[in-house]
């Protein structure tokens, strides 16, 4: 998959740094996170692809019939269109670690991609996802690190769904942080917060993955 399959907004990353992945909301662009991502990690590299499926004008990274109710063939069709396109920016900058961040939307193609290729991101950040359907088994999710942040009064993303995909990871040996503020499906303080402890926590080492499931 090319690097171009999407209309992107890019930085490269400084020496070492991280390069993040930025993937926004129905009805946001590229632009969405990438001030923030600048603001927590301004020497990090940014790929911000702009969603290419239209909801009544709103930009999304896959198709939907209804309120939580996916389109699965089109789902599965579009996460490995963004796997390869992930892969593709990876191996561009294969000394930098690999960290995802996504919002709604954007929180379920980066989901669905990690469920199905976790070796692609060393670290993700799922703010207020929904994944409707029981994720299968995999390995490869072990010591995964993924923080997870929702609403408890969130109605597009209720909490036994949000609840149902943190114990799922933890069941594959991820390493989950799950936060939820009082509120609905807006972003708040919060977890902004959460989310710089997230991204700028320090390793002894980007552990990277086995490649045996990378996508080409």
């Amino acid at each position: 998959m090319s690097i171009s399959a999407y209309k992107t907004l890019t930085k490269a990353p400084a020496s070492g740094a991280p390069l993040v992945f930025a993937f926004h909301g129905t009805g946001g662009d590229e632009h969405q996170f990438a001030q923030l991502v600048g603001q927590i990690l301004p020497d990090a590299g940014l790929v911000s692809p702009r969603g290419d499926v239209s909801e009544h004008g709103a930009l999304r990274f896959f198709r939907r019939t209804g309120e939580g109710v996916y389109d699965m063939a089109d789902l599965a069709e579009r996460t490995e269109k963004m796997a390869g396109f992930v892969a593709a920016h990876k191996a561009a900058h294969p000394d930098s670690p690999v960290y995802g961040l996504g919002y709604s939307n954007g929180a379920n193609i980066l989901a669905a991609v990690i469920l199905k290729h976790p070796d692609l991101f060393d670290r993700a950040a799922l703010l207020h996802p929904l994944i409707p359907w029981q994720p299968a088994d995999n390995p490869g999710l072990a010591e995964s690190e993924i923080l997870i942040t929702a609403g408890r009064r969130d109605p597009i993303a209720p909490v036994p769904y949000t609840d149902r995909l943190a114990d799922y990871l933890k069941s594959q040996n991820g390493k989950v942080t799950l936060q939820y503020h009082d509120g609905g499906h807006e972003i708040r303080a919060d977890e902004l917060a959460a989310l710089r402890t997230f991204l700028t926590a320090q390793a002894p080492a980007e552990v990277r993955k086995p490649t045996a499931n990378r996508v080409a």
